[in-house]
């Protein structure tokens, strides 16, 4: 008699912990991929409400599923800003590096001196 008893709720207790369990190991298996994440926020974002290659190049920053980072010139320093973002690379310290040389190449591309003060703002 207790047999009978104890054999359904078994059955329901481990079909609850089916039921708990299957969203607990998708969130593991999306854990390797670093898209939508916005990282480690070293400084406050600078857009002032504008549009334009900075913003553009931070939402490619946060969409990317691999180590990136964005890195940008302070306001303030200079009358316009740079920025510059590394997107999938092999490290997050790579990511840094290469975000870095992209910011400070930007004066370089369109002839404008600059005083290479940029910082990495946020990397994943």
């Amino acid at each position: 008699m207790k047999l009978k008893i104890m054999r359904p709720a078994l059955a329901s207790v481990l079909a609850g912990f089916l039921v708990a369990a299957v969203p607990v190991a998708a969130m593991a298996k999306d854990r390797g991929s670093l898209a939508g994440q916005a990282g480690n926020k070293r400084y406050p974002l600078q857009f002032q409400q504008t549009e334009g290659p900075c913003q553009k190049a931070y939402k490619e920053y946060v969409a990317a599923p691999g180590h990136s980072a964005y890195a940008q010139t302070h306001l303030g320093a200079v009358e316009a800003f740079y920025c510059g973002a590394s997107i999938n690379g092999p490290s997050q310290a790579a990511a840094e590096k290469q975000a870095l040389e992209r910011c400070n190449s930007v004066g370089k591309k369109y002839k404008l001196k600059t005083t290479g003060n940029c910082a990495v703002y946020a990397s994943k």
